[in-house]
């Protein structure tokens, strides 16, 4: 028997949301990453909606967080998994943005969880004195293993989501990714009621944050420099 579901809730990343779209084009469609997938946000038309999160389009933003935050680095690490088609755009993004603030970047790949450990290797071997990890679905599902060792490379490193913060990443701009998917939930409910999907804009962000963690900072040695205290949304002590 083929289920006929009444909505389609797509979570992680804009590949979802594209593959939900090709399956159907009748039965409304949530994306937590809808950005890609409509033209018009106020009115994205269609079975499509949900969140726009461009938690792609702040990775530059990040590496000139970082570049503020540790500014003796001249080679900044990045954690990018090549299994994503979108990487090879936002590592280009971020050598441009490497070359506007005179530093260097070297990136190293992992796939799965096998490779994190020669991944973290091959940036530490090469000097890196700071750390951005890639914006990735895949990432997200393993980010206890990211901190634990970048913690243990003592690695200064910046991230994509708020939470991982309280998790004991040392740094992160972006969303709140649990305000994501609330929104995503309250727009299922809504369209469970009535709605259309097509009439629903796009949900902006509506709060961005730098967080830093000094807990993290002092476990690695690390120290802010007082003045980017003043950068931040939000200290965890």
């Amino acid at each position: 028997m083929r289920l006929e579901p009444s909505v389609i809730v797509t979570a992680g990343g804009t590949r979802p949301a594209r593959a939900a779209q090709e399956a159907t084009r009748t039965i409304p469609i949530i994306a937590s990453s809808a950005a890609a997938s409509v033209a018009n946000f106020a009115r994205p038309g269609g079975n499509l909606t949900g969140a726009a999160n461009q938690t792609n389009d702040l990775n530059p933003k990040r590496l000139e967080f970082l570049h503020e935050a540790v500014p003796g680095t001249a080679l900044v690490g990045v954690l990018s998994n090549s299994a994503n088609p979108g990487t090879p755009d936002l590592v280009k993004a971020l050598e441009a943005t490497a070359r506007t603030l005179g530093i260097r970047l070297v990136t190293a790949d992992a796939r799965n969880a096998g490779e994190f450990d020669k991944a973290f290797a091959t940036i530490a071997q090469a000097g890196a004195g700071a750390l951005l990890v890639m914006p990735d679905p895949y990432f997200y599902t393993r980010y206890p293993e990211i901190v634990a060792l970048a913690t243990q490379y003592k690695l200064p490193a910046i991230y994509e989501w708020a939470e991982i913060t309280e998790d004991g990443g040392l740094m992160a701009y972006g969303e709140s990714v649990r305000t994501i998917y609330r929104r995503v939930g309250d727009y299922a409910g809504r369209i469970l009621k009535g709605a259309k999907p097509g009439d629903l804009p796009l949900d902006q962000p509506a709060l961005i944050r730098l967080v830093i963690n000094l807990k993290t900072a002092n476990q690695i040695g690390f120290t802010f420099a007082p003045q980017f205290f003043d950068r931040a949304d939000e200290v965890i002590e």
